[in-house]
């Protein structure tokens, strides 16, 4: 049979889950019916810090519709949710799924009422009286590790030019479409649950559950159906979601609950807030001598499984693709009593790159050297690749050099700076900005089973999931090619734990580089298998681990222009070089690249989650939390290119990522080089119109 090649790995055919959610039909947690369901509504600290003095639920307990009302006393013996230990842990926060005597965080449950219908929960809750005394809160450094090679301060000492910024990245609302829902259904003959969870994670979420309460996993069943987005925010376990699983068991009943939007702003894991300092020391040629650097990372008050991952990436991820022979790089990891974080698009990434192309975008303005120049000066060659850093990754595959060249030739640079010069001489206030990034993805393993029916049929079943990214469609490519079939042959299935295998889910970009590279695998078997004349149907499992993280890579430019008198900036144009190695489907990777970006302009220009003095959330909707529009998006030229990585079968390297790390620092260092002939140096995200303005006026002052 002829298999079409747009089919095949390296084609775009249509996306085969566009056909249901383009015309609505799509099935989310919420939409799930279930049997005579009771209803969640949390009650919630208003405060960040303090002791329960008093908790009052008679009120709520004897409302319309009220079935049961519980606090943190009926959840005391639950166990903990596990936590990632990529970082040395000093301090752990208790995993309380109600607060028991202290309230450790602003939204944190204090109480849970369960209704007939959501509107009788949610008014019960207003019943509920919690006094609640104010308590002083000091950081807790939670997690802390340091890499160096004891080198820096020598260094320092031998270089002609040393460089210096500070970096705080606003806190951010990941704010998927769809928030936060979950729904059991109990099931009386075998004392079992079965869970729809609006998670990147399903396996996880059902190892933790059996975990936290106490009981076989076998007993749990967990689906996510179609999932509206979740950038990390969904990849780990929530307090609401242990206790919504907790009472469907105790009241043996179906039980459901969805967020509120503002619930989301208040209480779902938050992401970014880190703060960066770092010195850059290079001599008079553009040489760089030695990078030092201190990351810390806010988490609150209690730990996502993946709570430690962005301090942990924010630092080793430095120094990025460059070669730099002295560093001394510390991460701490501290707890403050505001919002849960978590991972969030990047997760450490876009922290660790703005750091950096900040400091390259300083040097270059003290030495003199072109930006782009400094930065192809101090790449990693192609040829010296693999490459051991300090902080224990080993950068696989690629021609970073390549990235910028590549990027140069798309903007003509020439042409544009000379542009940029009669710009500025005509007094407008324009910016280039270049910010080259590494992405790399996930590590370990994932798995697959494949079936070859004797119809010729195909059923791959993954443990990875998807929140929209296509990855029905591109496994569906990947079994097409390796079996040379159609690929209309092939049904994909995901993220239900009855009829998948046991695996991690769609996180740090790995599920294509290791989901995808299992898949692959499973196929070869069959085709081993078919080979050796074994009847039909074939099944393959294959559990696939990788031999590390690919590491993706790239090269932005932004173009901007600040109106003087009122500080507004425009993006006039975003650039994009990505090595995203092996592309099963080039318009996935392109939509990926888009989504990203619009996350990371979204960063740089507009979002910010805001507390006031008073640790109390002024940012809690739409109304004050600014998101981009498609108004907001600027002109945006992709290219990319193909370095196969040697670190799975497939030869992928991640891409949901690049967006969010390439394009802040690409649209900060492009804002201070728009206003460094006023004598700006450094700016803060968001680039709001009204920090700019400040910042022009500012500078026009102090040099009048």
């Amino acid at each position: 049979m002829s298999v079409q090649n747009s089919h095949k790995i390296g084609g775009s055919p249509l996306r085969r889950e566009d056909h249901v959610l383009v015309r609505g039909r799509g099935v989310f947690t919420d939409d799930v019916k279930l049997t005579n369901p009771l209803h969640v509504a949390f009650v919630r600290s208003q405060i960040a810090s303090g002791e329960i003095v008093e908790l009052e639920t008679e009120d709520a307990l004897e409302a319309e519709g009220v079935a049961a009302v519980h606090t943190g006393a009926d959840v005391a013996d639950l166990g903990s949710l596990s936590v990632n230990p990529v970082l040395p842990i000093k301090h752990l926060p208790p995993f309380s799924v109600l607060a028991q005597a202290t309230v450790r965080g602003l939204g944190q449950p204090v109480a849970a009422v369960l209704g007939e219908t959501a509107l009788q929960a949610a008014d019960a809750a207003e019943l509920v009286y919690a006094e609640i005394e104010p308590t002083e809160s000091s950081p807790i450094l939670v997690a802390e590790k340091n890499w160096s090679n004891a080198q820096y301060e020598e260094a320092a000492a031998k270089a002609d030019h040393v460089v210096s910024c500070t970096i705080q990245h606003p806190r951010l609302a990941p704010s998927p479409m769809e928030p936060r829902s979950i729904a059991a259904a109990y099931d009386a003959e075998t004392d079992c649950v079965t869970v729809w969870h609006s998670t990147q994670t399903p396996h996880r979420t059902r190892s933790e559950l059996a975990a936290i309460l106490g009981i076989e996993a076998k007993r749990i069943r967990v689906i996510a159906p179609h999932v509206g987005g979740a950038f990390g925010m969904k990849a780990s376990l929530y307090p609401e979601d242990v206790f919504v699983v907790w009472a469907a068991l105790k009241h043996k009943r179906d039980v459901k609950w969805t967020a509120t939007r503002s619930e989301e702003f208040l209480s779902a894991t938050h992401g970014r807030g880190i703060k960066s300092e770092g010195e850059l020391a290079l001599s008079s040629d553009g040489t760089f001598l030695g990078l030092k650097a201190m990351v810390e990372g806010p988490v609150g008050a209690w730990l996502p499984n993946s709570g430690l991952i962005t301090a942990w990436n924010a630092a080793r991820v430095l120094p990025s693709g460059y070669a730099v022979p002295a560093q001394d790089i510390t991460t701490q990891a501290v707890m403050n009593n505001l919002g849960p974080t978590g991972i969030y698009r990047g997760a450490g990434r876009p922290e660790a790159n703005c750091l950096m192309e900040r400091l390259i975008d300083k040097a270059a303005a003290v030495s003199g050297i072109d930006p782009v120049e400094l930065r192809r000066k101090n790449l990693i060659p192609a040829t010296a690749l693999p490459h051991n850093t300090l902080t224990g990754n080993t950068l696989d595959s690629g021609d970073y050099a390549k990235a910028l060249d590549v990027l140069c030739e798309a903007v003509d640079y020439p042409a544009l700076l000379a542009e940029q010069t009669r710009c500025r001489a005509e007094g407008q206030l324009v910016g280039i900005g270049i910010g080259f990034y590494l992405e790399p993805s996930g590590n370990g393993w994932e798995t697959a089973r494949v079936t070859l029916n004797e119809d010729g049929s195909v059923v791959v079943a993954s443990g990875s999931s998807s929140q929209g990214h296509g990855r029905e469609t591109a496994f569906a490519q990947i079994a097409a090619d390796a079996l040379n079939i159609d690929i209309d042959q092939i049904s994909v299935l995901l993220a239900d734990t009855a009829k998948t295998p046991e695996g991690i889910g769609a996180l740090a970009s790995r599920s294509t580089a290791i989901g995808g590279s299992a898949v692959l695998k499973a196929c070869e078997e069959i085709t081993s298998r078919l080979e050796a004349s074994e009847a039909l149907p074939i099944t393959a499992d294959v559990r696939y681990e990788n031999k590390g993280q690919a590491w993706g890579y790239g090269a932005y430019l932004a173009q901007v222009s600040i109106c003087r008198s009122t500080g507004e900036l425009s993006v006039e144009r975003i650039t994009c070089v990505d090595d995203t190695g092996t592309i099963v489907n080039p318009k996935l990777v392109e939509g990926q690249i888009l989504g990203g970006l619009a996350q990371g302009l979204g960063e740089a220009l507009m979002e910010s989650i805001v507390y006031d003095e008073d640790g109390q959330l002024l940012t809690g909707s739409f109304m004050d939390y600014a998101m981009p529009r498609a108004a907001d998006i600027p002109t945006i030229d992709i290219h990319k290119f193909e370095t196969p990585s040697p670190m799975n079968a497939l030869g992928a390297k991640g891409v949901g990522e690049a967006g969010t790390i390439g394009a802040p620092a690409a649209i900060l260092n492009a804002a201070v080089d728009a206003l460094r002939p006023l004598g700006v140096t450094d700016l803060t995200m968001p680039l709001t119109s009204q920090s700019l303005w400040r910042a022009i006026r500012s500078a026009e002052q102090g040099k009048s």
